[in-house]
């Protein structure tokens, strides 16, 4: 019997996924469980409007995130930091301060858990940041620490 999966279910498939399990698997399991539909005509279209929809709001994401990344790469965000006399940062940046800056000088509210900084930052000068959107959409980020 094929069927349609409406959720993950654990070495068989994904959502929207079409599978041939055996029958009783399916009737006893998957059925009352609401898991899985019956693989008709009617729950294809179904499957294929989802499907098509899915895809729908992915473009419109991809779009939204590219827009994100040429904003972020126009020029290099300023972060602040307080400096000895050799040129030192007392402490270091962090994403935090960079999830901060972003949002102060781009207007875009993005999860410091998303920022990995790529180098240790301890002295002044210009470092680069990686941003991961999810989806393996990823950017490189470019910023500048300044003395206050």
């Amino acid at each position: 019997m094929e069927v349609i999966l409406i959720k993950d279910v654990d070495n068989l498939g994904g959502v929207n996924e079409v599978v041939k399990v055996k029958n009783g698997y399916a009737r006893n399991y998957l059925l009352p469980r609401q898991l899985a539909v019956e693989n008709s005509p009617s729950n294809r279209a179904q499957l294929e409007e989802r499907l098509k929809q899915v895809r729908k709001k992915e473009e419109k994401m991809l779009a939204e995130i590219n827009s994100v990344i040429a904003k972020l790469k126009e020029a290099p965000l300023k972060l602040g930091a307080k400096t000895g006399t050799s040129g030192k940062i007392f402490g270091s940046v962090t994403s935090l301060q960079i999830s901060r800056a972003i949002r102060e000088q781009r207007g875009y509210d993005i999860d410091r858990r998303k920022i990995q900084i790529v180098d240790e930052v301890k002295e002044l000068g210009t470092y680069k940041a990686t941003i991961d959107f999810g989806n393996g959409h990823n950017t490189e980020l470019e910023f500048e620490v300044v003395a206050e």
